[in-house]
């Protein structure tokens, strides 16, 4: 951690944390983290980011293919034919006054991040190489779009690193190895500040701060199969449960169509976009049956579940018939070593194979949660009261894949992640520091003489400081625990999902719930903090599969990532609406889909093909 002077151990808010003040807080340092850091403090204000790894470690590091641009290297292109593209992909759930501000910001965007030192591809122009994905194209679907701007097949890799060397160039504040575990509210019943705990020696400590901002990711560990890393536990939304506030579309979860058969790991949408093509046991190119028009370039969730048909029509390969191949042994090797380099070494890696000769096995794996904490633009957490009106959580701000704005709706687009994460990381930053301005300007920025309650979360500490011990012990363990909810969570809400398996898992968390609520861990004096921590982590991951299976249980149709085999269509009339999850008593609520952009003319919901 940076050194600062901001620690105050004397501070009336609780005299059992040691106390550090910042204008502003950041939890999580991926690329959404990184953006707003570096804005705040460019801007002049004092910030603390916090990320339970190395900043280097977060999950956008993992990220392959690109992200998408309307730059027109490669063909021509337009911001309003990606716009398009990106409300068609999320099968018109997604908010089209979001989506229009997103894809009008994304060639900007691009550019600054070359001018950070992102080193991007280059065609032989010297213009930045852009390639193609999947459901992106020119003049409203009429012909394949090269969108996707890409530094080989490692892009979120070089987004992340350029980041985290601007944010040591200006001295940031970094907090890293540190664990947040929940929003704390002020006396007056706002919340201002965060409880974070020390990775190494399992301290405590409290970061104030009138304006707190979550960029925790994804939460793709609640599948046992899947593309995350290992931190990808969604810790930001379930502070933001324990807080009382909602989370949104959380039915909706991407799987990635080509994970490495059996394991997970992503192969890249790069791999098709570079020219690669899915075939079954038959040898047969199967994405025509599926998507006529551009085959394996279809969206993700259209090539997902075609894969899942053709493996339960029985033409999966390999000895259990589980899986289906990825083939680009027609791609020249020297394109292959270029532009697929990351995918290649994967393929070695995991599955012994060289693609340049021998297909990739693969079969659709969780990859992207498209719900989370519902935002307005400026990053702003937006909660609904019962039969009220949607209302601002003040001080309280979400960005990137744990918030939900919405720009994915019911399915993501390829190359729109790593777009959204700087896009809306710069512009929350930027209301925050109008915000912060106003308040040192009316000389109302006395946020050090509020008391922080604490109570609630001394509670959870202590919980889990019981150890054997004091407790019976048994043979359960948060570990195992973990993965009886992990399996549960791919049977019942998985590609395809039915009534009887989400009710059977609906019914599975409560004896989850059980378990959690009796495990113990071991003597603490002889363990890393990770036990404790993986037990915060797990308390998350519950929260979130509640969230899923009672949102997906009542959403009674099929749109984009949410297909059921009872509700085999779309009903834009009784569901072209957001789903609001609420903790308490597992409430559920709606709010409408804003079907009005700014400068376009609105899209109409119709028919998805590709």
């Amino acid at each position: 951690m940076t050194k600062t002077d901001h620690t105050d151990k004397a501070s009336t808010a609780s005299p059992n944390f040691e106390i550090e003040y910042f204008d502003a807080l950041i939890v999580g340092a991926g690329g959404a983290g990184m953006r707003a850091a570096l804005q705040l403090v460019e801007d002049g204000h004092s910030i603390a980011m916090v990320s339970k790894v190395f900043p280097t470690r977060s999950h956008t590091v993992a990220a392959q293919g690109g992200i998408n641009a309307a730059l027109g290297n490669v063909t021509p292109d337009k911001w309003q034919w990606h716009m398009y593209d990106t409300i068609k992909g999320s099968d018109y759930l997604g908010d089209q006054e979001a989506i229009e501000f997103l894809c009008q910001e994304a060639s900007e965007i691009v550019r600054e991040l070359e001018h950070f030192g992102v080193p991007f591809s280059r065609l032989e122009n010297g213009k930045i190489y852009q390639r193609a994905f999947g459901g992106q194209s020119q003049n409203y679907g009429e012909a394949q779009a090269h969108r996707t701007c890409a530094a080989a097949d490692r892009t979120g890799h070089a987004i992340l690193h350029s980041l985290y060397q601007q944010n040591i160039r200006l001295g940031t504040t970094l907090f890293d190895e540190y664990y947040a575990l929940d929003l704390l509210n002020t006396e007056h019943g706002e919340i201002g500040g965060l409880l974070v705990m020390n990775i190494h020696d399992g301290a405590y400590k409290i970061l104030q701060s009138p304006h707190i901002l979550l960029a925790t990711g994804g939460a793709g560990q609640v599948f046992r199969n899947n593309t995350n890393a290992s931190i990808n536990t969604g810790d930001g939304l379930g502070m933001v449960l324990r807080a009382g506030l909602p989370l949104q579309d959380m039915e909706f979860w991407q799987f990635h169509p080509t994970g490495v058969a059996g394991k997970g790991m992503l192969i890249s949408e790069a791999v098709r976009g570079e020219g690669g093509k899915l075939v079954n046991s038959l040898g047969e190119a199967f994405m025509a049956r599926y998507a006529p028009h551009v085959k394996d370039l279809a969206s993700r969730d259209v090539v997902a579940r075609a894969i899942a048909l053709e493996v339960k029509a029985g033409r999966g390969c390999g000895k259990n018939k589980d899986y289906v191949l990825l083939d680009i042994r027609h791609i020249p090797e020297k394109v292959i070593a270029e532009r697929l380099p990351g995918i290649r070494d994967i393929s070695q890696t995991f599955l012994g194979i060289d693609p340049a000769k021998e297909p990739i096995h693969v079969f659709p794996t969780c990859h992207y949660m498209m719900g989370g904490i519902p935002t307005n633009l400026e990053g702003q957490v937006i909660t609904q009261p019962p039969n009220g009106s949607p209302s601002i959580v003040k001080g309280l701000y979400a960005i990137g894949e744990c918030a939900c704005v919405s720009v994915h709706g019911a399915n993501r687009l390829g190359g729109n992640s790593l777009l959204d994460i700087v896009v809306f990381g710069r512009r929350s930053a930027k209301f925050i520091n109008i915000q912060l301005n106003k308040e040192k300007q009316q000389d109302i920025y006395n946020y050090k003489q509020l008391t922080l309650n604490t109570e609630t979360v001394q509670k959870r500490i202590q919980r889990w400081q019981e150890t054997e011990i004091n407790q019976t012990i048994t043979d359960d363990s948060v570990i195992q625990i973990k993965k009886d909810l992990q399996a549960i969570m791919e049977v019942g809400c998985g590609v395809f999902r039915d009534p009887e398996s989400m009710q059977t898992a609906l019914e599975a968390l409560t004896k989850i719930q059980q378990r959690l609520e009796t495990v113990c861990i071991r003597d603490q004096s002889h363990i890393f903090n990770l036990e404790r921590m993986a037990a915060y982590e797990l308390e998350n991951l519950l929260a979130i599969s509640w969230a899923t299976l009672t949102s997906a249980l009542a959403r009674k149709e099929s749109r984009g990532a949410h297909s059921r085999i009872d509700f085999t269509e779309r009903d834009d009339q009784a569901w072209l609406k957001h789903s609001l999850y609420f903790q308490t008593e597992h409430r559920l609520d709606y709010k409408a889909v804003n079907l009005a952009p700014k400068h376009h003319e609105p899209l109409v919901p119709k028919p998805r093909v590709y």
